[in-house]
C-alpha cells in the first residue's frame, strides 16, 4: 500500500534531494507539496458464523480458569470444558471438567468425563469416566460410570457406581414399604 504511493522508499529520498533524477514530465515534490494520502479504504465485513457446538475440530466452547484467579458462586452453564488451574467455587454441567495440580473445584458438577491432577471437593457425579491423576484429590459424593485413580490419587467420600438404569444418579426416593419387594442383592464389583 505503501510502496505504490512511493513512501518510504529510497527513490523518495533521492527525490527529495536530487529533483533532476525525475522522469521527464513529473513536477519535483518537496517537504511541503507531498500528494495527500488516500486512507484505506474500509471494505464492509461480511459477520463470521460462530462455529457450532461439537464441530469437526472438537475443540467447543472452552472456559480456562487461570492460576492465581478464583472464581466464586457462579453458575456455570454451556460450556464444553472447564480447565481449572485457579479455584472454582460453583455448580456446573458440562462434557469435560480437567483440573490441574495447582487448581481446586468446590461445589457442584455433573460432567461426562472428569481428570483430576489437584483438587475437587463437593458433589461429583461423572456420567462416562473419572481419571484421577497421581496427584489428584477427589473428596465428597462421587458417582462414576468408569474410574481410573494412578498410584498415589486420593478417592474419598461417598463413592458409588452410577446406576444403570438412571445415568443422572438419581435415586429413588420412595419410602422401603412403598417399594415393590425387595430385589436380591449383588456384591459391588471391584474396579
Amino acid at each position: 500500500m505503501f510502496a505504490r504511493d512511493g513512501l518510504f522508499t529510497k527513490k523518495e529520498d533521492t527525490l527529495r534531494k536530487d529533483p533532476r533524477a525525475l522522469p521527464q514530465g513529473q513536477p519535483a515534490q518537496g517537504a511541503s507539496q507531498r500528494p495527500p494520502v488516500e486512507a484505506p479504504r474500509a471494505e464492509p465485513q461480511q459477520p463470521v458464523p460462530a462455529p457450532a457446538r461439537g464441530a469437526a475440530d472438537g475443540k467447543g466452547s472452552k472456559l480456562i480458569v487461570g492460576p492465581d484467579i478464583k472464581l466464586k458462586g457462579v453458575e456455570i452453564t454451556d460450556c464444553d470444558t472447564l480447565v481449572v488451574e485457579g479455584r472454582v467455587e460453583a455448580s456446573m454441567d458440562s462434557r469435560v471438567i480437567q483440573i490441574a495440580e495447582q487448581g481446586v473445584f468446590c461445589g457442584t458438577a455433573g460432567i461426562d468425563i472428569a481428570e483430576i491432577r489437584g483438587r475437587f471437593e463437593g458433589e461429583l457425579t461423572v456420567r462416562k469416566q473419572l481419571v484421577i491423576h497421581a496427584t489428584g484429590r477427589v473428596t465428597g459424593k462421587i458417582r462414576y460410570g468408569r474410574l481410573t485413580v494412578e498410584d498415589g490419587g486420593e478417592l474419598t467420600g461417598d463413592i458409588g457406581t452410577m446406576d444403570a438404569a438412571d445415568p443422572f444418579g438419581r435415586r429413588d426416593k420412595a419410602p422401603a414399604s412403598a417399594q415393590s419387594p425387595a430385589p436380591t442383592l449383588k456384591p459391588p464389583a471391584l474396579v
